[in-house]
């Protein structure tokens, strides 16, 4: 007689599993999140069952390593540069690559556009859709302009009838319309839980692994903005792509947070059109285009996503408040790593602000979490405090310490190229990495030991 399944309760968050159900979860402290799940034990494997795979996309027999033959040039072009990019050069055969962000940013759009594209070459493409029917694709494949011969839809959501369909079709790229509404009937539990999105990840990333076919799946995230499901999920893709941007304003950046294939923390801008998304070829030209002239608590600073480097632009804002204690809030630049180099700027240079209201924002709403930024940052709130302007040609970078020291930084050579290409005339940078740098055409390359000679050369 076959054993009933029992009943579990597992944390939507993490994963984890309890007997009963609890309000908040042990492993991961969130409130509210264990769903009841059936669970049925595997049955025990003996006799003729003993080491026999459950995987029919793959041989498992060992192979040597010099017999195995190298693909690290073996990428195909998605057709859009800025997406090639993020994934490190173009896309990986038999790569599984996540692709979340917030509703209505644009996932759906951009994988429209690449299915288009592969397309075009000759490749075969299924377009797997849970939530939408064949008809909606076609509309927005229309608006977006799309001519796809090769372009195969497939609106459905049971997982067996998927891999079925793949078998048959055999196609060159998958892409699913997301993985939340991929149930298995194996799994007694309800779609978009933890186990059903597990389970159908684990599925496509063995029919993505045994045939050498790319797999693109779209990932719903959660109000914290962490793509919904456990962090597992996470593990088990390849590469793990975030749409970052308001959907109310036109640029959107997409951030490589894992990537198997390339350098993580790479990034693509692009811009919503009519059209669709369009590459941006030069960033730093439009993070920078709408900069204020003349204006106090303003300064260029230089970072680095991934191998790219970027310019844009910190402004600060120090005001007096009636309160006793002055507020801090950080928009684009960690709030933990402001109040410190706040603390700083008191400590060393002796400034007065800890009863004013401090405002710090990355222009652009890019995300700026490196600590070359920390010279930006301290420059934009001293102009503001002084209410002087710093001059407009002039462009900082360098990690600052709690001693008040300029720390060097890494591709300082990256760095002062880009602001030469795009006209600066002087750079302010950690002294240590000035060597090489002198002689940079048109720009005057300014080394500095600590904040005092900082504030020095930017006043």
């Amino acid at each position: 007689m076959a054993k009933q399944p029992k009943t579990i309760y597992v944390c939507q968050e993490c994963g984890h599993q309890e007997r009963k159900w609890n309000g908040q979860c042990r492993e991961c402290g969130k409130w509210n999140t264990f769903v009841e799940e059936k669970f049925r034990p595997t049955p025990q494997t003996t006799g003729k069952n003993v080491g026999k795979s459950v995987s029919t996309f793959r041989d498992t027999k060992p192979l040597a390593y010099k017999e195995i033959k190298s693909q690290d040039d073996d990428r195909t072009s998605s057709g859009i540069e800025e997406f090639d990019r993020v994934l490190g050069g173009g896309i990986v055969a038999g790569s599984l690559i996540l692709i979340g962000g917030n509703p209505g940013i644009g996932k759906s759009t951009l994988v429209a556009q690449v299915s288009n594209q592969l397309s075009q070459t000759g490749g075969k493409v299924l377009y797997i859709s849970g939530e939408e029917s064949e008809r909606q694709i076609k509309m927005r494949g229309e608006r977006l302009g799309l001519d796809a011969d090769n372009l195969f839809l497939l609106p459905e959501t049971n997982l067996e009838a998927i891999l079925n369909e793949t078998e048959r079709l055999k196609p060159d790229f998958v892409i699913v319309d997301s993985i939340q509404t991929v149930f298995s009937e194996k799994l007694e539990s309800a779609p978009g839980s933890v186990s059903q999105v597990r389970g159908a990840a684990s599925e496509f990333m063995m029919f993505a692994k045994g045939t050498a076919t790319p797999v693109f799946l779209i990932g719903h995230v959660t109000k914290e903005g962490s793509i919904a499901g456990p962090k597992a999920l996470e593990h088990i893709v390849d590469t793990v792509l975030y749409f970052e941007g308001d959907r109310h304003h036109n640029h959107r950046i997409i951030r490589a947070v894992k990537n198997r294939f390339g350098a993580a923390n790479e990034i693509g801008v692009f811009e919503m059109t009519n059209q669709g998304l369009v590459p941006v070829g030069n960033p730093s030209e439009v993070f920078l285009q709408e900069r204020p002239e003349g204006a106090s608590g303003s300064v260029v600073t230089v970072c680095m996503e991934g191998t790219r480097p970027m310019l844009v632009e910190v402004q600060a804002l120090v005001s007096s408040t009636n309160y006793g204690t002055g507020r801090r809030m950080a928009q684009g630049f960690d709030y933990n790593r402001t109040s410190l180099l706040i603390a700083v700027l008191e400590k060393r240079l002796g400034f007065q602000i800890s009863n004013d209201d401090i405002f710090i924002n990355i222009a652009g709403g890019l995300e700026v979490s490196e600590p070359a930024a920390d010279l930006g940052v301290i420059a934009s709130i001293a102009s503001s405090f002084k209410n002087l302007q710093i001059p407009p040609e002039t462009a900082v970078f360098g990690e600052v310490g709690l001693t008040g020291e300029v720390r060097g930084v890494l591709q300082a050579q990256s760095r002062a190229r880009e602001a030469q290409t795009l006209g600066f005339k002087k750079l302010i940078l950690p002294m240590s990495n000035r060597k090489g740098l002198e002689k940079l055409l048109g720009i005057r390359v300014v080394g500095v030991r600590n904040l005092e000679e900082a504030m020095d050369e930017l006043f």
